[in-house]
């Protein structure tokens, strides 16, 4: 069986972390199919026999083997598929395990942060979360100055590991802004991050998977809307 053979991808296009498996997938060439899940409706019977523990999404079925998580999908399809195109992660152990730690605190700790900008009230709490997120664009501005050694991107002339685990996130980030009302990714604060943000929306892996700001506000309020009407529904 050829090893791109029976690949579905569940996920949701709106989903920076379903956009994360996708230009792994992209960047590796390989062909799949994409199982659209309204997971802000109802989880389907699918996605919670695919991944009974979390039941969310993206989970990446291969040769009906489904996986979970989508830094662990993408060191997957970058060992599954490792002789397609460039290598995802670093070749050096080291840089490996230092590209995994980055790509946590994302998800820990610097995308969290950012997403509380959709809840917070008043002048003061805004500033006390935009004050988090500069923090961590000053880290990251550093850890790209170290990891592309004066290229392109995070793994040199070539998309990698950071560049798929940061850039999933960069639509997002536009919405927190419109959110915020002000610049979060600056050029004059971060200079080296702000052009390879530019960089990476422009590259052929990343056009047509991360979505601008109006359609995932556009989408966002649907969401917001079919919650609402859901709430009503079960408390009639």
């Amino acid at each position: 069986m050829a090893r791109n053979a029976g690949v579905q991808l569940l996920g949701a296009w709106s989903s920076p972390f379903s956009n994360r498996v996708e230009l792994a997938l992209k960047l590796k060439s390989v062909e799949y199919e994409f199982v659209e899940e309204e997971f802000y409706v109802k989880k389907s019977e699918r996605l919670v026999k695919a991944n009974p523990v979390y039941q969310k999404i993206p989970v990446l079925i291969h040769n009906e083997k489904p996986v979970c998580e989508s830094l662990v999908i993408v060191e997957y399809i970058d060992e599954a598929w490792a002789g397609n195109g460039p290598s995802i992660l670093p070749s050096d152990p080291y840089e490996r395990a230092i590209a995994r730690f980055w790509a946590g605190y994302l998800d820990n700790k610097w995308f969290p942060a950012m997403k509380e900008l959709e809840t917070a009230s008043g002048d003061e709490a805004k500033a006390t979360v935009v004050g988090k997120v500069f923090e961590g664009f000053a880290l990251l501005e550093e850890v790209f100055v170290k990891f592309s050694k004066g290229k392109a991107f995070f793994g040199g002339d070539n998309v990698g590991y950071l560049d798929i685990a940061l850039g999933c996130f960069l639509g997002w980030v536009k919405v927190a802004e419109i959110i915020g009302g002000g610049k979060l990714l600056d050029e004059s604060r971060f200079p080296g991050l702000a052009a390879w943000a530019e960089r990476f929306l422009s590259h052929d892996v990343a056009k047509d998977i991360v979505r601008d700001a109006p359609t995932i506000l556009e989408f966002f309020g649907k969401v917001q809307a079919a919650r609402a009407a859901a709430a009503k529904t079960a408390a009639e």
